[in-house]
């Protein structure tokens, strides 16, 4: 597996104005990344700045894992629902000009108390509809898209599964980020373990976890359970994520792997620590 860093781990420090998009790629260069993986937040990625990333990653002898945005496509007017569609085939324009092959987009929100099954099944036609024109569309620049378990209504395996073989794209994966399933109270290895052999991307999240009768109070945030949830740094938390790690390797993944710190401490300090240890559990596994 490729170690790597999202640049959504430090966009707090962008968004604070401590460096800009190029500063934070040499950043994550310098503490040796393999690749980085573009996540459009708080900056924004046009065709031009496309251009420049891609020139400043190169030139830095580094790789772009994904291009990763955020979408949603239900609880939308039949107007709606066509142009988000069409932007985010402009957001796969992006990606090619990047040149990356895998690219993330984000399929449905809802609130946890909203993320129930008769609203799953309702949703999902308007779920396979844009995703599988969306793959389609990507297939000529080679691009593998994906939906990752995440935003409460698709983020359980089974629901992630579901999507997959209703879209049936070859081009249409997962991809799989490990902490996200501690938000709606699955197990992260059993989530791991199920989908292994879907993914095309893998995101490396810690989290800290509380049960719902150990209210930890300010700065964690509830799952879909009501169970408490915090991010942090990865290898402090409460996520196994050696064995995460050993689960994709023996499933057979062997593709980019990338850090996604989104604790409360510094964001370089929590995403270099981090990638530290996600770099020693691979060697340990």
């Amino acid at each position: 597996m490729k170690a790597g860093i999202s640049s959504y781990s430090v966009s707090r420090a962008i968004k604070e104005g401590k460096m800009d998009v190029m500063q934070a790629i040499e950043w994550i260069a310098s503490i040796g990344a393999e690749h980085v993986e573009i996540v459009p937040s708080p900056f924004t990625v046009d065709m031009e700045m496309a251009g420049k990333i891609r020139e400043k990653v190169s030139s830095l002898k580094m790789e772009i894992s994904s291009y990763t945005i955020g979408a949603s496509f239900v609880d939308k007017t039949e107007k709606e629902h066509r142009d988000e569609i069409e932007r985010v085939k402009k957001e796969v324009d992006i990606a090619n000009a990047l040149g990356v092959k895998r690219m993330r987009h984000d399929v449905a929100y809802r609130k946890p108390e909203d993320s129930t099954l008769d609203n799953f099944e309702k949703d999902l036609p308007f779920i396979v509809k844009a995703a599988r024109e969306i793959a389609d569309y990507a297939v000529k620049y080679g691009i593998v898209t994906s939906i990752e378990n995440h935003g409460y209504h698709v983020q359980h395996y089974s629901r992630v599964q579901r999507v997959i073989k209703e879209v049936d794209r070859k081009n249409f994966r997962t991809t799989i980020d490990i902490g996200n399933f501690s938000v709606v109270d699955i197990d992260p290895l059993v989530g791991v373990r199920k989908n292994a052999h879907l993914a095309s991307m893998v995101h490396a999240k810690d989290f800290y976890l509380r049960k719902a009768n150990m209210d930890p109070g300010e700065g964690f945030f509830k799952t879909a359970g009501e169970n408490y949830c915090r991010g942090a740094i990865v290898g402090q938390g409460d996520i196994d994520i050696r064995e995460a790690l050993r689960i994709l390797k023996n499933a057979g993944y062997d593709g980019y792997l990338s850090l996604e710190f989104e604790g409360r401490e510094d964001c370089l300090e929590g995403s270099r620590i981090g990638f530290e240890n996600l770099k020693k559990f691979l060697k340990e596994i």
